[in-house]
């Protein structure tokens, strides 16, 4: 696929990172010469130093004959625009706008066909929104990803060492947890993937990840035994628009402060709150103020400031000083890195947050939901079934008889439509039909292609 991209910043940068290695023709188009040298160096792609809003640079940049256009600029303005100029002179047949003004995000005629001709939009904010909201709702998980929407997700969670799970194998779990429709797909001690099978024994420290109905997510963490503590006091710590929107989002279910060095931040803030969440002036690095506000008492500290540095200064101040849970908003690849099995519980990427919503639009065969997972190194991809068992890899055939790459796993099978869809946690012998929604765990990216010729259709299978 001939891909431009717009803007190489911390999410054109993870772009490049993502699609590079599928082969994929890659452009980056950027004012920055010296930024794009510096991607060239790292990557296989081709870097055009300009405005990208320009239809001078678009041709440059190959936009004749580009298959997707993302504009992922710093400002909204310049992506719409250049979203605009891609539709409208080139014909570029996909678009996709990073934009973060809420007016916008919402979308309707200002942003389709007759407008800025964008077809889809990724809002970085929001994507981190919505991965919080889903660790409050499981307190014990690292991570939850749903899948057709939201009756099945992808839980991640770190197996703690007064676990049930905890030198335990995979087929002693089942044997005790046979009537719990779970399947674990991945196995993580440190940075290294340990393929599942009966055998595979836990220790306290390993990263688990498992799919299950929505209904059964709860039962699951249970039986794996790690505390569950519902989140009910959660201190913020920067005031940016991501921690608006989840103090938003939270209205009625946390007890919440927000704590922000910017006095006009903070009345802005208090304006848009209800009264009873309090905003502080302040430091969230400040141990006297965090001391004071009884940090070691809240069940989420969360950083989500405009500086890496702050928000992890924080955050390990706060856990140092008792806060149950904490979260730091990291943009940088290699502080997030770092953060991996350091007192930070959670590090998040607000550029890793929406790769997948991006990739979706890359995988070739009918994909329904893509999630980046381990920084990048491994993927959790939904596809949907199409054709018969004379035209199709999938469709009429059980899970044992698919040509999957050794270490892919087939975690669910999603069967139906609206309300009355199931979830069908997958096993050697489960067959699948036309239109089911496949749910597979990738732990490395080099599998993605193999994988995607299962969802396309032929004329005719041999």
């Amino acid at each position: 696929m001939k891909i431009i991209v717009l803007g190489a910043g911390r999410v054109g940068e993870r772009i490049a990172e993502n699609l590079v290695s599928e082969d994929n023709d890659l452009t980056i188009i950027d004012p920055d010469a010296a930024r794009l040298r510096a991607l060239q160096d790292r990557f296989d792609l081709r870097g055009v130093a300009g405005n990208g809003v320009l239809p001078s640079v678009l041709r440059s940049a190959g936009a004749a004959d580009c298959d997707l256009f993302i504009a992922c600029a710093a400002l909204d303005e310049t992506n719409l625009a250049a979203c605009k100029v891609a539709r409208s002179v080139f014909n570029v047949p996909s678009t996709i706008a990073q934009l973060r003004a809420p007016e916008l995000v919402q979308g309707g005629a200002l942003l389709g066909k007759e407008g800025f001709g964008v077809d889809r939009v990724v809002c970085p904010e929001a994507s981190v929104t919505h991965y919080i909201q889903h660790l409050i709702d499981y307190p014990e998980a690292l991570q939850v990803l749903r899948f057709s929407q939201g009756k099945a997700h992808l839980v991640t969670v770190r197996v703690a060492g007064d676990s049930q799970l905890a030198r335990q194998s995979l087929g002693e779990f089942r044997a005790q947890h046979a009537e719990l429709p779970i399947r674990i797909v991945a196995q993580y001690r440190g940075d290294r993937y340990i393929p599942c099978d009966g055998d595979s024994r836990f220790a306290p420290g390993d990263e688990v990840l498992l799919i299950a109905a929505r209904e059964n997510v709860r039962a699951a963490l249970h039986a794996i035994g790690n505390p569950d503590r519902p989140v009910r006091r959660v201190m913020i710590a920067g005031g940016s628009r991501v921690a608006l929107s989840l103090a938003r989002g939270l209205i009625g279910r946390c007890a919440v402060k927000i704590i922000e060095p910017e006095r006009v931040r903070c009345e802005y803030l208090a304006s848009e709150l209800p009264p009873e969440m309090l905003v502080l002036e302040g430091s969230g690095a400040d141990e006297e103020l965090l001391t004071s506000e009884n940090v070691g008492e809240v069940d989420l500290f969360v950083a989500l400031g405009d500086n890496d540095e702050n928000n992890i200064l924080a955050a390990l101040l706060a856990k140092r000083l008792g806060a149950r849970r904490v979260i730091a908003l990291v943009e940088r690849r290699a502080y997030a890195d770092m953060m991996q099995g350091s007192a930070i519980d959670i590090a998040i990427s607000p550029a890793h947050a929406v790769i997948g919503e991006l990739l979706m639009h890359v995988r070739r065969g009918v994909v329904a939901a893509v999630h980046s997972l381990r920084r990048g190194a491994a993927e959790a991809l939904e596809g949907i079934a199409t054709g018969d068992e004379h035209t199709s890899q999938l469709a009429g055939r059980r899970v044992d008889e698919l040509k999957l790459p050794v270490e892919a796993r087939v975690g669910a099978i999603v069967r139906g439509k609206g309300e009355t869809a199931k979830v069908i946690i997958a096993q050697h012998d489960t067959r699948i039909e036309s239109d089911d929604h496949v749910i597979i765990f990738l732990p490395h990216k080099r599998m993605v292609r193999q994988v995607e010729k299962l969802f396309q259709v032929r004329p005719t299978f041999f």
